[in-house]
């Protein structure tokens, strides 16, 4: 029976969360992930409550080292800006040319 408790409460946070785009929001989301699913897994594989918690405390620690070290593909039509040019010069035909970038 509290086995049926911990498996609802571990879909239900599953359902709950979702996929950001910071790493503070993706090892959050990985980790309720990572962690409902080591506990779904210890449950059935062990039986006992220390088996789904040690499953539940292992995924959550791994789902968040993958949920943060992992980016989303930027959104479509998304070109990251130019660098803003320090200094202007001239090339030998007299067009202006960036000699310079700020921050670089």
């Amino acid at each position: 029976m509290k086995m049926h408790g911990g498996l609802s409460i571990a879909v239900l946070g599953l359902l709950l969360t979702g996929c950001g785009y910071t790493p503070e929001q993706r090892a959050t989301s990985g980790a309720a992930i990572g962690g409902a699913t080591g506990l779904a897994l210890g449950a059935a594989a062990g039986g006992s409550p220390g088996a789904a918690l040690a499953g539940g405390v292992l995924g959550a620690a791994t789902g968040a080292i993958v949920g943060a070290n992992t980016r989303p593909p930027p959104p479509p039509g998304y070109y990251p800006p130019p660098p803003r040019c320090a200094h202007w010069g001239y090339d030998v035909y007299g067009r202006p040319i960036c000699v310079a970038y700020y921050g670089y």
